[in-house]
């Protein structure tokens, strides 16, 4: 299906957006599987989380950082210190989930990803077939590059997060530093690898169904 260019922002109003969210699965007549995209920081998961409890029990929220390739495997790859770039992730391991995520015709056990760990965790997201909307939020989703473009095709529509930068810099500090980097390394992550990351994620949001603020 063609995909417009976005709608004017729209305010972070889970009622909303749950009403949008039911209307797409409406239209649909089956499972439908929406995306949630933005900038490290940009309040992906809890936007997510919130969407889907809106929702209530027809909802699931799949992240896609469930797909980090490990830590052993990045290493082996020297892309330790690229963490989170689009090369860093099994991007055709996710592209399969949801190809089985849209078939709806048996229960599928997806990936979650552990902070704590920093490591992802296999099969620990049971999503039923009595789920009618998915809900998968990561970075990359309308990245054309690295083998992201086979993503897009396969949501039925993709909304964007946009936030101030600065309120985005302090959340990305501030979880750093929660999940052991100190101040500096923090700073140096935020500023270094997850800016350069959303500088390439900002190139694409205007090709979004909705940019959510």
């Amino acid at each position: 299906m063609a995909h417009p260019t976005a709608d004017p922002y729209a305010p972070f109003d889970p009622a909303g957006l749950a009403a949008r969210a039911r209307a797409l699965a409406g239209r649909a007549g089956q499972r439908v599987i929406l995306g949630i995209t933005g900038a490290p920081g940009a309040g992906k998961s809890t936007i997510a989380a919130a969407l889907a409890a809106a929702i209530g029990p027809a909802a699931r929220v799949v992240p896609m950082d469930g797909f980090h390739l490990s830590n052993a495997v990045l290493d082996g790859l020297g892309r330790t210190a690229r963490k989170g770039a689009p090369d860093t992730f099994d991007v055709d391991g996710y592209a399969a989930l949801l190809e089985r995520l849209r078939r709806a015709d048996r229960t599928v056990y997806a990936p979650s990803f552990d902070r704590q760990r920093d490591e992802p965790v296999a099969g620990d997201l049971p999503v039923p077939p009595s789920v009618r909307i998915v809900i998968t939020e990561g970075n990359y989703l309308l990245v054309p590059t690295h083998g992201w473009h086979q993503i897009r095709p396969l949501l039925d529509e993709v909304w964007h997060v946009d936030v101030d930068p600065t309120v985005r810099l302090g959340r990305l500090i501030a979880r750093h530093r929660q999940f052991g980097k100190d101040a500096e390394q923090a700073w140096a992550w935020a500023t270094g690898p997850d800016e350069a990351n959303a500088r390439l994620i900002a190139d694409q949001r205007l090709t979004a169904d909705l940019i959510i603020r």
